[in-house]
């Protein structure tokens, strides 16, 4: 039981909300203030949204400190979501 409580230091929390409150304000000059294709548009906003949903996981629900086993478990979905993506974003070929 001791092995799985290893002390680890806090993180510093105002800092991730810092980094969060970049890449949303990121988000917004992306979506509005750039004007690019909308394809690209989508993968870059696809990209900044996978970028704070990994913070969020790591930091503020601590899957940073737990074992490999339940990365796994959170990564299985990863595949399904390319998948559907992909479809999405192709589909008016």
């Amino acid at each position: 039981m001791e092995a799985h409580a290893q002390a680890h230091k806090a993180p510093n929390y105002m800092f991730i909300w810092f980094i969060l409150l970049i890449l949303t304000i990121a988000e917004v000059g992306v979506a509005f203030g750039l004007h690019m294709n909308k394809k690209l548009l989508i993968v870059a906003l696809l990209v900044l949204a996978v970028w704070k949903a990994l913070l969020v996981a790591m930091y503020y629900m601590h899957l940073k400190w737990e074992p490999k086993k339940l990365w796994l478990i959170c990564a299985a979905p990863i595949p399904l979501i390319i998948i559907l993506l992909t479809a999405v974003l192709t589909e008016g070929f």
